[in-house]
């Protein structure tokens, strides 16, 4: 291996629903788990987010 493909930028770990993962490696299908949870946790904080911010807004024009 020549030091011209340490220069290559690296595939982005992604994840497709509904992909094969019948050639993923277990390392691969943990990291991909280990990605999927950090993007419900980031959705789930989206919507308390927008939940908190529509619950403020809803208040402001109860009064």
């Amino acid at each position: 291996m020549s030091f011209i493909d340490d220069d290559r930028p690296q595939k982005k770990v992604a994840h497709e629903i509904g992909a094969d993962l019948s050639t993923l490696s277990v390392d691969e299908l943990k990291a991909r788990i280990d990605l999927l949870k950090a993007e419900i946790t980031r959705l789930e904080a989206e919507a308390a987010s927008k939940t908190s911010t529509r619950s403020a807004a809803e208040s402001l024009f109860r009064s």
